[in-house]
């Protein structure tokens, strides 16, 4: 058994991590439209990860005989005049995520439901690298002086298409 309130937490980001990659399907999408294929690949990568996330919460929810529902999913609301604007969208929206495994984990400490405190403790090392790698992507754009005009878009899109 699970605390109530920390069942419905982890409920809850079971549902957001499927939003989270359905976000970066739209990212993915949005970078298609520009013909950046590798960009559009990195985030295509991303929302699989999420998706594994999602799974993760889920096994951990049945593995303690506790029962899950979907949640409706959101349509992304997305607005991007260029490639930046995707880049910080997703460094957002990850600070974001952390917030929420942050508060599991917090309630999770205040109920004493320490197995999940030490389920959480992967997602809380995920979410370092997370942020990590979108800060990262967004620097690499900026050194590169990325615009439509350069060749450095270009490079820096084929690095992303090699991401596994």
């Amino acid at each position: 058994m699970i605390n109530k309130k920390v069942l419905e937490l982890l409920v809850n980001q079971y549902n957001k991590e499927l939003y989270s990659a359905y976000l970066y399907v739209e990212f993915s999408n949005y970078l298609e439209g520009l013909s950046l294929s590798g960009f559009a690949h990195w985030y295509t990568e991303q929302a699989k990860e999420e998706v594994e996330h999602a799974e993760k919460i889920r096994k951990y929810i049945f593995d303690n005989g506790e029962k899950l529902s979907l949640e409706q999913i959101d349509k992304p609301v997305v607005d991007f005049k260029n490639v930046r604007d995707v880049l910080t969208a997703g460094l957002k929206h990850e600070e974001y995520v952390t917030s929420l495994i942050n508060k599991i984990y917090e309630v999770a400490l205040e109920v004493k439901e320490f197995k999940t405190v030490e389920f959480l403790g992967w997602f809380v090392k995920e979410q370092v690298e997370e942020e990590k790698n979108a800060n990262e992507l967004i620097t690499k754009f900026d050194l590169s002086g990325c615009d439509k005009s350069n060749h450095s878009l270009y490079s820096l899109d084929k690095e992303l298409a090699n991401r596994a």
